[in-house]
């Protein structure tokens, strides 16, 4: 890397540079008649995101380091020689498949699909669900096996893993994967209740299917998963289950609040498939989202760690997946035009500069900082609070810092969790847009503006290849009627229609001159990727239109 080069990244890490003083730093690789203030905004989006495509490289290079050295798994931590469903496979493996899906092509083709087929072929014990593995025994830990367990374990691998897998590759041997293990969750699912029979009385696991069915049943278009979905929203919405008339304990953070955004969820997938169930569920579900609002806030409008929704006492502790609840609130929102509960995503984004800068998040872990910007980012790309996206960039900044030399972050599975969120921040400073090959000298970022996107792909060295542009992937691969906010989703900033024409302006600088051209391109070939060919030291300019002004 080129020492400005280095200066400017290390400077976007800690977030300490002075505006004019990295104005210079600009003007220095910004040719002179490059006049639009987009293109130098998308220059600093792209170091940014440069930044953090290497780092999500360091830490997949880090974690094969210390794979196994006979199955090639990555085990569960740097202290246990084992992979489990729950926390390997659900956690860290998936993002090491999307890191190296992005930025290095031969080790997604190559390692990361053979690390699924040894998964599958070791793991696999009830049917195809997956069970932990001893590296040591070369066999399963447990002697026989605990369904609760292995239940457990395969809705986390579904949701927190696979499912954000298959919404940004579309179909794919994950999805495969994926849909193999669902289906026989629910072949097994051993609680009666009065709906029929259901996998668990486990809040997490309820939420993550009720979120993982939703998604699912619009996918395929089968109707089965939406009725195992009914059964839950029957079991806690209009039974003796209710969140909030009936829990002593409702938890607000991650491990338990994934029941508010799975019954929203829900209420969203009924509202478009099954009218008179959402009329059913209407008046529950309010009813918790309102009672959450009462007595789940803090004074800054985050929610607490957990609550006791029979009473006015406050909880303790701030939940750092606080934004994974407010997605069940602006869904609902969305389905229904209740304002107060766009309103509590509002204050929550507004909060975050003045109050959140260098919070602790559990303890000062990584992992607590990747679920909040997570939070902040999802909401943000639906709610555009300037304050919040200047947060955003110096809480990434913080997390980023807490990464060793060898690419590992803090050495367990959560480690994965900051692959995910700087993906999606990076991806945010590129509105989607990736290249193809990726290369760690060649600089891609965007700006959006109200009528275009302003692109800048910058290489240090002779570069060809491709620049791929993002589709509407709520519509185009989970088939959703709207693009409902979803815990783990990798949200979507400018998309392109494959049956709509762009006009595209574009022109390379060379001897601090740029001429542009403006060309006409179908939407199916942007999303094929638009091909570039740039010299050593050489600067594209790209604005991208389709005429329809600001749009996702």
């Amino acid at each position: 890397m080129k020492p400005l080069l280095f200066a400017l990244t290390f400077v976007v890490a800690l977030g300490v540079e002075t505006a004019s003083a990295q104005d210079r730093d600009l003007d220095c690789l910004v040719p002179p008649k490059i006049k639009r203030a987009s293109h130098r905004t998308a220059l600093e989006n792209g170091l940014k995101a440069n930044e953090g495509f290497k780092r999500c490289g360091r830490y997949v290079a880090g974690w094969l380091a210390h794979a196994d050295k006979e199955t090639g798994l990555i085990p569960r931590n740097l202290k246990q020689a084992l992979w489990n469903a729950r926390d390997s496979a659900a956690d860290n493996y998936p993002f090491m498949v999307l890191t190296a899906a992005i930025v290095d092509r031969p080790l997604f083709v190559g390692t990361m699909h053979d690390m699924l087929r040894t998964e599958i072929a070791l793991t696999s014990r009830v049917d195809s669900l997956p069970d932990t593995y001893s590296f040591e025994t070369k066999g399963f830990r447990d002697e026989t096996p605990d369904m609760g367990r292995i239940l457990f374990g395969a809705s986390e691998y579904i949701k927190d893993g696979l499912l954000p897998l298959t919404e940004w590759l579309g179909p794919s041997p994950w999805s495969i994967r994926m849909l193999s293990i669902l289906d026989d969750m629910w072949k097994h699912a051993p609680v009666e209740t009065p709906h029929g029979p259901i996998v668990s009385t486990n809040v997490e696991v309820n939420g993550e299917m009720l979120q993982t069915l939703a998604r699912v049943h619009f996918m395929t278009g089968d109707d089965k998963y939406l009725d195992w979905a009914v059964r839950l929203g029957d079991y806690y919405l209009l039974g003796k289950n209710h969140p909030t008339r009936d829990f002593q304990n409702l938890r607000l953070r991650d491990h338990g609040c994934e029941i508010v955004s799975g019954l929203c969820e829900l209420y969203a997938a009924v509202h478009f498939a099954r009218p008179e169930k959402k009329k059913a569920y209407h008046e529950p579900v309010h009813a918790m989202l309102d009672r959450i609002l009462e007595v789940g806030r803090n004074e800054h409008g985050l929610f607490y760690n957990s609550i006791n929704p029979q009473k006015l006492a406050p909880g303790k502790g701030i939940a750092d997946t606080w934004g994974y609840t407010l997605n069940g609130f602006y869904t609902v929102y969305l389905i229904d035009g209740t304002e107060p509960y766009r309103v509590a995503c509002l204050e929550a984004l507004d909060c975050l500069y003045d109050n959140y800068r260098n919070y602790k998040w559990e303890g000062d872990s990584s992992d607590g900082y990747a679920d909040s910007i997570e939070s902040a980012l999802n909401l943000y790309n639906r709610e555009p609070v300037a304050s919040a996206a200047e947060w955003i960039d110096t809480e990434t900044a913080v997390m980023w810092g807490k990464q060793k030399e060898d690419g590992v972050i803090e050495g367990w599975h959560g480690d994965g969790n900051f692959a995910r969120t700087t993906i999606m921040y990076c991806l945010w400073k590129t509105a989607g847009v990736t290249i193809r090959p990726w290369r760690d000298d060649v600089i891609v970022g965007a700006d959006l503006g109200k009528q275009d996107l302003a692109i800048i792909v910058r290489a240090e060295k002779a570069w060809k290849g491709t620049l791929i542009f993002d589709g509407p992937r709520h519509k185009t691969v989970l088939k959703l009627p709207i693009d409902w906010p979803r815990i783990n989703q990798f949200p979507e900033w400018f998309t392109v229609e494959e049956t709509m024409t762009y006009s595209v302006r574009h022109g390379i600088e060379r001897k601090n001159v740029v001429i542009m051209s403006e060309t006409k391109h179908a939407g199916k070939d942007l999303l094929r990727g638009m091909p570039i060919d740039l010299e050593a030291g050489e600067t594209m300019l790209i604005n991208v239109s389709d005429n329809r002004g600001r749009h996702r």
